[in-house]
């Protein structure tokens, strides 16, 4: 460890405030990529996270020091670590039915806990081990899944919006769909009463070779009765 961080790592007022920018920082990395990504926890979610869990260990220390009682250092931030499990959970969703069924969020419930755990380390004063956790979940997170995508699946799945006029059947986005190579794995139905029709989300799959949703949505667009297109 750096030895010229070692005041830092003491329980004053300049160590609190550079702990929780820390932990904001990391969480934000983290964050930014689920937000760019769309999904549910994003930048707010993984700051928040990572602040709480940080305030947790620092928590922690002030009770050793207050207290000056030997106790278990760790268990407060044993609890953050279990307790995360319950926030990750309602960032996974499953869809379809049987068969059909897919799993989403199971990265963004990962990071999570992940960054509850950075979160803990910033507030116990290990900034190095933080610093290289968070460039480590940044890497894996955002540059191994353009890999796992690339290399690693034989099928990629879209999610889309598609607004349609009244009267217009749902067989139009299907026949230009189909057109375009892809393959609709499941469709859901929107309310909104903003809209004189209606509003669908379509889950599409279509193999890595034949991608080109750019080119799906503006067919879809040019589709008469079809009024708005574009992934979500």
């Amino acid at each position: 460890m750096l030895t010229c961080l070692d005041p830092l790592r003491e329980l004053t007022l300049l160590s609190m405030l550079l702990r929780f920018l820390l932990a904001s920082c990391c969480g934000a990395v983290i964050g930014w990529e689920r937000s760019v990504s769309r999904h549910a926890a994003g930048l707010r979610t993984h700051i928040i996270v990572c602040l709480g869990s940080a305030s947790v260990m620092l928590l922690n220390q002030y009770l050793l020091v207050l207290f000056q009682v030997a106790s278990d250092p760790a268990r407060l931030g044993a609890q953050v670590i279990s307790g995360i499990g319950f926030l990750g959970a309602g960032s996974i969703i499953v869809t379809g039915q049987h068969r059909e069924q897919r799993v989403r969020g199971l990265t963004t419930a990962a990071g999570l806990w992940a960054s509850a755990c950075m979160g803990l380390t910033v507030g116990a004063g290990f900034y190095e081990a933080a610093l290289v956790l968070c460039v480590c979940l940044f890497c894996v997170i955002a540059v191994m899944n353009r890999l796992d995508l690339k290399y690693l699946k034989s099928l990629t799945e879209v999610r889309i919006y598609v607004e349609f006029a009244p009267d217009t059947p749902f067989s139009a986005a299907v026949e230009v769909v189909r057109s375009q190579k892809w393959h609709i794995a499941n469709a859901e139905s929107i309310e909104n009463h903003h809209l004189s029709g209606y509003g669908m989300l379509l889950d599409l799959r279509c193999s890595e070779q034949n991608r080109d949703l750019d080119g799906l949505l503006v067919a879809l667009r040019a589709k008469e009765g079809i009024s708005f297109a574009q992934s979500v």
